[in-house]
């Protein structure tokens, strides 16, 4: 079996169809298609099947995927050895969302200098379920998730965990509540609330304070960016659950939340047996979480 059949195997299996397969390997969807034909019969087995307007792998060909997995990697870490005698650095695609970025990312590109190994990251902010799939582009993908929900479990994904961060009501200065340094979840059923994109771990912890209050939250405005939710609820617009390490606006006094769990736990998503290069980023990720 050809390597090049089996990655663009291992492509089908992380996007899903031909035509994103296409995409990704700058190839024609047919080609595509009449290479994944040849890896079935040097397999001897049909890897893909109908599923009604969709081609799905059958379990010959997720089998299959698991041992390309193995082999690319395999190939991966041979490689990097050659980089490394050639005295090159190895490179380490790795994406983060916003605020974790902010704070993780200048300390692990601190770490990582003079290692022999590049880091290059980029921002991806997309739902918990999001994230695995992004593992097609990049190497290692941090991402978060609510603490009560359970963590990914797929074989074609390793995980790791490197902090709980918890969530913290803001208000503004001149709010009635920034009296206080903690607030209960049932003094918060009559305000408004400034929230992000459902789907997010802090828009997943406002659906614990309907189920404790009774009353569904009220949210007037939805964003993705903390510093934009600040400054709306710093203008006294409403109250926002924020990232304890994320709040920096001065017109926001940050309020400890009792009476419903509150956090958002960070993870490290990569292939099983990454590369050396990539097992050390990871390594880098853990030891700045834990140093803040």
């Amino acid at each position: 079996m050809e390597l090049k059949r089996l990655r663009l195997l291992r492509e089908f299996a992380d996007r899903g169809s031909v035509g994103a397969v296409a995409d990704a390997m700058h190839m024609t969807p047919s080609a595509v298609s009449q290479q994944l034909k040849v890896l079935a019969k040097e397999a001897g087995v049909d890897l893909l099947e109908q599923d009604g307007r969709r081609i799905r792998l059958t379990d010959a060909g997720q089998a299959l995927v698991l041992r390309a997995d193995q082999v690319i990697a395999a190939i991966d870490l041979a490689q990097e050895e050659m980089e490394r005698y050639r005295a090159g650095n190895a490179s380490v695609r790795l994406a983060m969302f916003p605020s974790g970025a902010a704070l993780l990312l200048p300390g692990v590109l601190d770490r990582v200098g003079g290692t022999g190994v590049d880091v290059h990251a980029s921002e991806l902010d997309v739902g918990y379920p999001e994230a695995p799939p992004a593992l097609a582009d990049f190497d290692i993908v941090v991402t978060h998730r609510d603490e009560r929900t359970a963590s990914v479990r797929r074989p074609r994904v390793q995980v790791t965990e490197l902090m709980r961060e918890p969530l913290d009501v803001v208000v503004a200065r001149r709010s009635v509540l920034a009296e206080h340094d903690e607030v209960e979840v049932r003094q918060l059923a009559d305000h408004d609330w400034i929230s992000v994109v459902g789907g997010f771990p802090v828009d997943d912890v406002l659906l614990s304070i309907s189920a404790i209050t009774g009353v569904a939250p009220r949210v007037t405005q939805r964003m993705l960016d903390f510093a934009t939710i600040e400054a709306i609820v710093a203008a006294d617009h409403g109250i926002a659950l924020v990232p304890r390490f994320a709040v920096r606006h001065l017109g926001v006094k940050r309020l400890e939340l009792k009476g419903v769990r509150a956090a958002r736990v960070y993870e490290a998503l990569t292939r099983p047996s990454p590369r050396q290069a990539v097992s050390a980023v990871v390594g880098h990720l853990v030891a700045t979480a834990r140093s803040g």
